[in-house]
């Protein structure tokens, strides 16, 4: 299954529920900073992540952005950003 790269950014109003966001996106971040991750998914975990943030997120007061990014885009970064460029991916 092919895996795209994905900017997910998130503003969640209550610092209990930040904290379980940010740790659940822990596991698929491949680069990006605090609330603003970069994940390389394939579709079917991207189906899973979108199920499991409506669970985690208070819908009328949070809110989460996920924006794919374009692989044919060159990607820049200033000061001490780095982005994911890996031309492979294992999980082990």
């Amino acid at each position: 299954m092919p895996r795209s790269l994905y900017l997910v950014s998130y503003d969640v109003h209550d610092p209990r529920r930040l904290a379980r966001v940010g740790r659940y996106f822990r596991s698929y971040r491949v680069a990006g900073q605090k609330s603003v991750p970069e994940i390389w998914v394939t579709s079917a975990e991207l189906q899973t992540i979108c199920a499991d943030v409506e669970r985690l997120l208070d819908t009328s007061q949070d809110r989460l952005q996920l924006i794919a990014l374009d692989p044919r885009m060159q990607r820049r970064c200033l000061g001490a950003a780095v982005t994911f460029g890996a031309p492979f991916f294992c999980v082990t």
